[in-house]
């Protein structure tokens, strides 16, 4: 009788579950440091309105990481190492970043309505940064 440390299926996740680990580590990084450069770049200071109890601000900041999030899940699927999954991060942080520049054209004054606290900017730029995400995702997924 076969010792389960022994079996193919501990085998497999003994293998597989630090790569996981890893992989995970790596899009979190990616995930952060887009999400960093992204209000490093923004006029405004999303964290200190955060902090004053500015929901307009939560509400876009929230959709930025919700948009960099699904692509770069779906990116870990299509990825095959961690280079390759670097590049799509890259990538898909600057993809953002040109879509927040987009809507703010439109609205125009985007940063100012934000700090402003007004939810209606907050909505349509976290509606533009959703449906970038999907179709970025899906972009990725090929």
């Amino acid at each position: 009788m076969p010792i389960a440390i022994q079996s193919p299926e501990i085998q497999a996740f003994a293998t597989g579950f630090p790569l996981t680990l890893m992989h995970f580590a790596v899009t979190l990084v990616i995930l952060f440091a887009s999400a960093t450069v992204y209000v490093l770049l923004t006029p405004h200071r999303e964290i200190t309105l955060i902090r004053e109890g500015n929901a307009a601000a939560a509400v876009s900041l929230g959709g930025v990481l919700v948009g960099l999030a699904m692509p770069l899940a779906v990116s870990l699927k299509a990825s095959t190492t961690v280079v390759e999954l670097a590049l799509w991060g890259a990538s898909i942080m600057i993809v953002q970043l040109l879509v927040f520049r987009l809507v703010d054209l439109v609205l125009r004054g985007l940063p100012r309505r934000i700090q402003d606290g007004e939810m209606a900017a907050a909505a349509m730029l976290v509606g533009a940064k959703l449906s970038t995400a999907v179709i970025l995702a899906a972009a990725v997924a090929g």
